[in-house]
């Protein structure tokens, strides 16, 4: 079994994924920390001394190369489903769980985040909430391509795992 959790940053792919990948008994990978051990350089860093774009090509090899083992939880990063048709890339090689909490719940967990997001930074505050929404409505396309979306803050991950598990003896 092979599932790519994706949402926007800050809906918590990295806290939730590795729960689910317990109650699932699963190996759990963050395509991001696989990033940063790989170029030993933080995505902050990367970011500021490379750009975007370059980041989501180094980006796209390493989901290329996670999705050929065998099982897995992969947590992608917010932008990873929106290049490369990467959305398209992980549905074909295994299933895709968007986790799409209250918008509300995003911006008060990124306003209140200790962890550097490098798009944030280019938001400010005045116009934060606006430029947060424009940004996700631009991504929300993709990420609801997925297999799966779960709509709550914070999702049961045993319910979520035996949602999963109905799925696949249905489609076995």
């Amino acid at each position: 079994m092979r599932i790519f959790i994706v949402g926007y940053m800050g809906s918590g792919k990295s806290t939730f994924g590795p729960k689910l990948a317990n109650a699932l008994q699963l190996p759990f990978y963050d395509l991001d920390i696989l990033f940063e051990e790989r170029y030993k350089i933080s995505i902050q860093n990367f970011f500021s001394k490379y750009g975007e774009n370059h980041f989501r090509e180094f980006e796209h090899q390493i989901l290329i190369e996670a999705a050929e083992m065998e099982e897995f939880i992969l947590s992608t990063g917010g932008g990873t489903p929106c290049f490369f048709d990467q959305m398209n890339f992980m549905n074909e090689r295994g299933e895709t769980l968007f986790l799409n909490p209250p918008f509300e719940v995003l911006v008060k967990r990124l306003k209140t985040s200790a962890k550097k997001r490098p798009l944030l930074q280019r938001f400010g505050t005045a116009d934060f909430e606006k430029n947060l929404h424009e940004h996700f409505a631009e991504r929300e396309i993709y990420y609801k391509q997925a297999s799966f979306i779960i709509d709550e803050a914070s999702p049961v991950e045993e319910e979520v795992a035996e949602q999963i598990r109905q799925y696949y003896l249905k489609i076995s």
